[in-house]
């Protein structure tokens, strides 16, 4: 009985030891957040379904078939009726009255400490839903990524865990989601760590596969093993065929490049006409019915168009028609607000520019040509890792929905030259073009990007002490002797800051004291000192400091009521942000278990 007794505090003692792993807690915690992720794609594809349903009778994949038999008023009111249904959601219920997607994610991982609105990823992914489902010209995959890791930053949010650990299970969302989506964990797992999260640590990358396999899981257990897309088998005929993929990924580049930059056109011709945000997707959905009365398989996500590419159904004109149209309906729908991604359009124009391409090369070496549909599905690898920014994500989206080791060489060597081209030309993919737009960038480095990423709200001290305007002289020296620092903050009745007043502003006082009988706090304050307010950076508070000269700045709650909430050392700031940088020094490296808390 002892024996057993002695046995049994072992046991318990050891699964305590094992629980205080943090390494295995957030691998725990990256399975919880990757079965989320992956339910909340089986909604989201549901719903896009039912939408497409209601609007068109058609509650399947393959939407252009059934489009042909529509009438062309139907094939019109479709998009248009849904474009009105989510710019007025948008407009009401969405922050920035926009919709939201992987850039968004990007921004919180890079500039944010891994904060997101689960309210907000969960209303993104509806108006993508209506979106999608009554046939805006975009994608499924990127708003199922921002709600995966809306899902991961509200894990993180309600245990309160550290940045590293937090970011960790926001690459845990949005790998689940992208494996959820394509059926392929490994594209998942390399995608969070190749665009979202910018590194391959150790510590991050256990807990992503993980939650990226979780993903794949739970849509399997649903949807069964299909994946994306029906794939023929293809074989590389020749090694003289390389130079004609290489080719192929320059033109998918070019068409990348062509395809991002019309974007932001589209958004200046729109608000130079002033059109409200709330129409702007009823005119981008008009577009889409005009266009889709030629071209119906432009109309919705395009899957079932896509696979016929593959299969060879399209003749050589109708792929270049279907290339210009899908461009154009594309740069239309993202640059007048429809909710969307750009993972499938980009898939899109490169199935159908890789099919062109493919029998333009046929005809020309057919001896040695591997059929045009080798080529479709090396444009689609090509053009989505141009768009993207991700060659090795897409390149193993390919190899896991193929196997074919032959066939991913070439969409490598294409991707890269693609992305090679989208990066000198435009600067980066397009999810940092529209950061760019944002005035951010992921390019410039982790310093200034925690610079950025650390507000004065989290570091500043709230013991200061404040005078009002009337304080008399004697008071105003009994005050300024038991500050910290040194320095009294002068607030109206209202509390709003007047000044400040340090050992120096009270020197002509100190030597003229007649002239001084009668003065008051607000007579020998400095007014409007420089300060900052609650949501700067603490970037914005060095540069002030260094500008200035002044070691501590006042922070404020906002530029109307001027209301005073503390305030900010210089030394502070400096410690914050070399924690801040050994923490992330650490997390990239991997050389330790992250700190949950």
């Amino acid at each position: 009985m002892a024996d057993k007794l002695i046995k049994s505090n072992i046991l318990l003692n050891r699964m305590r030891r094992l629980v205080k792993s943090e390494q295995l807690v957030l691998s725990l915690l990256a399975l919880v957040v990757g079965a989320m992720a992956g339910g909340g794609t089986i909604l989201f594809r549901d719903g896009i379904l039912l939408v497409q349903s209601l609007v068109y009778g058609w509650g399947e994949e393959s939407l252009h078939e059934h489009l042909k038999g529509l009438s062309s008023l139907h094939l019109v009111l479709g998009p248009t009726v849904g474009g009105l249904v989510v710019g007025i959601f948008i407009y009401k219920f969405l922050p920035g009255q926009r919709p939201h997607g992987v850039a968004d994610v990007i921004d919180s991982a890079s500039f944010n400490d891994a904060r997101m609105s689960t309210r907000c990823g969960i209303k993104s992914a509806i108006a993508s839903a209506v979106s999608l489902g009554s046939g805006a010209s975009l994608g499924r995959e990127g708003p199922v990524v921002h709600m995966g890791a809306s899902f991961g930053a509200w894990l993180a949010r309600i245990l309160h865990l550290r940045r590293s650990a937090a970011r960790t299970l926001l690459g845990c969302g949005v790998a689940s989601a992208v494996a959820a989506s394509f059926n392929a964990p490994l594209a998942g797992m390399f995608f969070a760590h190749e665009v979202v999260l910018g590194h391959y640590a150790r510590t991050a990358f256990a807990p992503i596969v993980m939650s990226s396999v979780m993903g794949t899981v739970i849509t399997r257990l649903y949807y069964g093993s299909d994946v994306a897309f029906l794939i023929p088998l293809h074989n590389i005929q020749s090694f003289w065929e390389f130079p004609a993929f290489a080719l192929l990924g320059i033109l998918a580049g070019v068409t990348a490049m062509l395809t991002v930059r019309a974007i932001p056109i589209v958004q200046k011709v729109a608000d130079i006409a002033k059109a409200p945000l709330w129409g702007r997707p009823a005119i981008a959905g008009l577009v889409v019915g005009l266009v889709g009365l030629g071209f119906p398989q432009v109309i919705g996500v395009g899957y079932g168009a896509m696979n016929d590419a593959l299969y060879e159904a399209y003749s050589l004109a109708f792929l270049i028609g279907l290339l210009f149209a899908k461009a154009f309906v594309v740069a239309i729908c993202m640059g007048l607000g429809f909710a969307g991604g750009m993972f499938s359009p980009a898939l899109f124009l490169g199935a159908m520019l890789g099919g062109a391409f493919g029998i333009i090369a046929t005809h020309a070496l057919p001896s040695f040509s591997s059929g045009h549909g080798a080529y479709t599905l090396v444009g689609m690898g090509a053009v989505a890792a141009a768009v993207l920014g991700a060659p090795i994500s897409t390149t193993l989206i390919v190899f896991e929905l193929t196997g074919d080791y032959q066939l991913t060489i070439a969409v490598m060597l294409a991707s890269v030259l693609a992305s090679v081209i989208m990066d000198q030309s435009n600067g980066g993919s397009f999810f940092q073009l529209q950061l760019k737009m944002r005035g951010l960038s992921t390019r410039w480095g982790r310093e200034v990007n925690l610079l950025r990423m650390i507000k004065v709200a989290d570091i500043m001290k709230r013991e200061y002490v404040t005078v009002p305007l009337s304080e008399d002289l004697p008071a105003v020296r009994a005050a300024l002797f038991n500050a910290p620092y040194s320095e009294l903050f002068v607030v109206d009745e209202n509390g709003k800051l007047h000044g400040t007043i340090t050992l120096t502003d009270l020197r002509n006082a100190t030597f003229d004291p007649a002239s001084a009988e009668n003065a008051t706090a607000g007579d020998v304050a400095r007014s409007k000192p420089p300060v900052l307010f609650r949501t700067d950076s603490i970037e914005k508070a060095i540069r002030l400091m260094e500008q200035t000269g002044e070691e501590h700045l006042p922070v404020l709650n906002n530029d109307e009521d001027r209301e005073m909430i503390g305030f900010v050392h210089e030394k502070d700031a400096m410690m914050a942000y070399n924690n801040a940088l050994l923490e992330l020094q650490s997390e990239e490296r991997g050389d330790a278990p992250p700190k949950l808390f």
